[in-house]
């Protein structure tokens, strides 16, 4: 480890990130945002690029001969290339794909490999997924045969890749078609997982290896770290992802097939607008022949999202110019990361019990941008041992303009590894009401989901200083704190009670969704409802929504104006220095 002379901001972009975020991204003057790993945003310039391009070109339906269609053509063809570059997928090798999203991307490898099985055996295919999968990634079993093998580690999945003859415990013919799929990250803890396994896979002597394909789900890895794609021997079979947490706009993603896998994609049954050369309608001479030429024309259904496909030509290059490389947003984002757990870790309340616990995967380290993103999950706990609630977490978060992301994040597996639930508990859970997003926080003594913070490009130390002195709050410094007088206040006392006029009203609020009203169903009863503030013991039950509200206004933290601090140096991706 070494210190640099300047702060870690500076070392690792063309100009400091004080000077990018007061140019690009003004609105972060009074607001943290912490979920990148949900989406990153858009530098002003960027946007500024694309309309400028908008209005200085007359862009038309590709599906024509016209020189508006031949120029929107031309262009996305520009940027499918630019973008196979980005990633150093040589275009002799892989094939790009626009689709809406990463979702959209898994779900047409889904679909496309159950046609594809039942024109080769029984209409079904083996899929086996990583426990740490997103959700889109589950569904896929869906269309798979019964009885999909879930790993539920990364050693289950060395076993498999590794066990040579019979010693198999999967239900996999040789005759099989078959998926294999996991996370490059995790989106719930940040951990990356083995880029290596779809080439071991490919090399492997197993006879029931050799039709089992590979899907590796990038959206979260691509954001904060550069995919190499440059061996083609080694690289996945399918690439799903998203532009938008990469570049925050536009919104759209992509498939990046391995051309070599490309002939299961042509097996599709479904055929849209642009995909055939010709179609014959009627019962009995019902027919169609679809497009050889390219496999990204025979898999792009109707019109193309042809103007989000041209601003990412302005995305990228903004990026660029901004960040230079995928290698230095991801020694950025390593440094903030690494500084960050660090800090959470060492918080303690008086008795020396953990604020914070964070969900950290054992095969994951930060600071070794290999092993671990800049992601962040964890859940707050008081001096006593008991859960701070998530939703209160968050409210107290917005209101001293912190955005994250609490809940499930649509990765059940990863929900359940980290909060100890079984299949039986989660059911259970269920049962008693649980459903995604209706703020039941806590259940038979367990939470029912986490806080995730997640840094990108655009973060600063600043923001980190925010966020551990908002996670102050939390900390209890007195083994006895008198209880807080409860008072009532009139509507009119309002503008009394806030302490500054940059605090929220009432009615902004509610318009941002908030919903302070307290539940018998969030709480198991077992202690009493208390303001989640360590140096406030106030009864939030005998309060009404409005008092609650206001009562919540009151903790508000100081926020920084500058950064105080330089930061250790760590290993950006490739090392373990």
């Amino acid at each position: 480890m070494c210190w640099p002379k300047k702060s870690a901001e500076q070392r690792f972009y063309p100009q400091s990130i004080d000077e990018i975020r007061k140019i690009e991204y003004p609105l972060l003057q009074e607001t943290t945002y912490l979920d990148h790993a949900g989406t990153t945003l858009y530098p002003q310039s960027c946007i500024a690029r694309v309309s400028k391009d908008l209005t200085s070109n007359l862009f038309g339906n590709p599906h024509s001969q016209s020189p508006s269609s031949a120029l929107s053509t031309h262009r996305i063809e520009d940027v499918r290339s630019q973008m196979l570059t980005f990633f150093k997928a040589d275009p002799k090798y892989f094939d790009l794909v626009f689709v809406p999203g990463a979702t959209a991307a898994i779900k047409l490898v889904a679909e496309t490999l159950r046609d594809h099985s039942r024109r080769r055996t029984n209409g079904s295919f083996w899929y086996g997924y990583h426990a740490a999968a997103h959700t889109s990634l589950v569904g896929v079993r869906q269309l798979a045969k019964p009885g999909s093998t879930c790993f539920n580690s990364d050693q289950e999945v060395e076993d498999w890749l590794e066990t040579v003859g019979d010693g198999c415990q999967y239900d996999i013919k040789a005759s099989e078609v078959g998926l294999f799929a996991y996370p490059a990250q995790s989106n719930m803890n940040g951990r990356r997982l083995p880029l290596d396994w779809p080439g071991r896979l490919r090399s492997s002597q197993r006879s029931e290896h050799r039709s089992i394909y590979s899907l590796l789900d990038a959206a979260a890895y691509v954001a904060t770290a550069p995919l190499d794609l440059s061996d083609e021997d080694k690289a996945p079979d399918f690439v799903a992802l998203s532009f938008y947490k990469l570049f925050g706009f536009p919104d759209l993603g992509a498939l990046i097939v391995r051309r070599e896998a490309g002939h299961v994609m042509h097996d599709r049954n479904y055929f849209g607008g642009g995909t055939v050369d010709m179609v014959i309608n009627g019962s009995a001479e019902a027919w169609h022949a679809r497009k050889q030429t390219s496999l990204h024309e025979a898999l792009e259904d109707g019109t193309p999202p042809f103007h989000s496909i041209i601003a990412l030509e302005s995305a990228v290059h903004v990026h660029r110019s901004l960040y230079g490389n995928m290698s230095n947003v991801s020694g950025h984002t390593t440094n903030l990361c690494k500084v960050l757990y660090d800090q959470m870790v060492l918080l303690r309340h008086h008795n020396g019990a953990a604020v914070c616990r964070v969900y950290k995967d054992p095969n994951g380290h930060y600071g070794q941008g290999e092993s671990q993103g800049p992601t962040i999950g964890f859940n707050v706990r008081k001096a006593c041992g008991a859960w701070v609630r998530k939703s209160d977490f968050e409210k107290l978060a917005i209101i001293n303009g912190i955005q994250l992301r609490t809940g499930g994040l649509c990765n059940p597996g990863g929900i359940a590894w980290a909060l100890d639930l079984t299949p039986s508990e989660l059911m259970a859970n269920y049962d008693e009401g649980l459903r995604c997003g209706n703020g039941i926080d806590e259940l038979n003594g367990k939470p029912t989901g986490i806080i995730r913070v997640s840094l990108g490009a655009m973060s600063s130390m600043r923001d980190i200083e925010i966020l551990l002195q908002f996670l102050r709050l939390f900390i209890e410094t007195h083994r006895d704190i008198p209880k807080t007088r409860v008072a009532v206040f009139e509507e009119t006392e309002v503008k009394d009670l806030l302490p500054s006029k940059k605090l929220l009203s009432i009615s902004q609020l509610v318009t941002t969704g908030l919903d302070f009203q307290v539940q018998a169903s969030q709480h198991d009863g077992k202690t009493p409802l208390r303001c989640p503030v360590g140096t406030c013991r106030l009864p939030l039950g005998v309060l009404s929504e409005q008092e609650l509200l206001r009562h919540f206004q009151i903790h508000k933290i100081k926020r920084p104006k500058k950064r105080r601090f330089d930061i250790p140096r760590f290993c950006s991706h490739l090392c373990h220095g």
